[in-house]
């Protein structure tokens, strides 16, 4: 059956477990079920431990689910094996941390220039020339040349969110982008992304535990203890 239009993602009755050694085995989500549509920006909330960070894994495609359906782009994710992962994973999704996880030794335009060059092995010119317009976007358009090292830690993010949206995916997961930012900072940066998403369409999946942040996203999910006890409109 086709996937409406509007759906982006889907998961149905996810359960993921880890085993803590034989016999025993601890489940983390248990049967969680949503949706995210193009163009919306959701944030994921709930208290440590309650299986956000495996959650984003998951719909990011680097861990496996136990159980359960996860469609993407109207896509079947279970049974893939892990090159068909990774293609999709290179096509469909981009990744903003806490931890920018740029390469200290690149600059600012060939960090941004590395999600092209994992998927096709090699930065055309029309990439590059892409590169640089969506860091000029960002703010950064006379830091190109720089390194990670030389900028803030606001404007290594600007990088990292730059480097998500180079290759302008459907979806972008971020997790705790603002994390490690001071305030002032915080809100730059979750400025810059909602503008990102409101110029690009790009759907956000943005894991927070700023209570401000999350009440400036269009959808809130809160996870306790790997259920879904919450999926509505931010509360006033």
């Amino acid at each position: 059956m086709k996937a409406p239009a509007s759906e982006l993602l889907v998961l149905d009755g996810i359960r993921k477990s880890y085993n803590i050694g034989l016999p025993n085995e601890a489940e983390v989500l248990h049967g969680l079920s949503l949706r995210v549509d193009r163009g919306e920006f959701v944030a994921l909330i709930g208290p440590s431990g309650s299986g956000k960070s495996t959650l984003l894994n998951i719909v990011g495609l680097l861990e496996r689910m136990t159980a359960g359906s996860y469609r993407i782009e109207g896509e079947e994710m279970q049974g893939l094996d892990d090159a068909a992962l990774t293609r999709r994973r290179r096509t469909s999704i981009g990744f903003v941390f806490q931890f920018h996880h740029l390469l200290p030794a690149f600059s600012a335009l060939e960090n941004v220039t590395l999600p092209a060059l994992m998927r096709e092995g090699r930065v055309t010119p029309a990439q590059l020339e892409r590169a640089k317009a969506v860091l000029a976007a960002v703010g950064l358009g006379n830091a190109m040349g720089k390194r990670p090292g030389e900028l803030s830690g606001g404007m290594q993010q600007r990088v990292a969110i730059a480097r998500a949206l180079v290759l302008e995916p459907p979806l972008v997961l971020a997790d705790e982008p603002t994390g490690n930012l001071d305030t002032a900072a915080a809100n730059e940066v979750f400025a810059l992304m909602r503008r990102m998403h409101a110029e690009l369409g790009i759907s956000f999946l943005v894991v927070t535990h700023d209570p401000r942040l999350a009440a400036r996203c269009d959808r809130v999910l809160e996870l306790v203890d790997g259920k879904l006890v919450r999926d509505g409109p931010p509360k006033p």
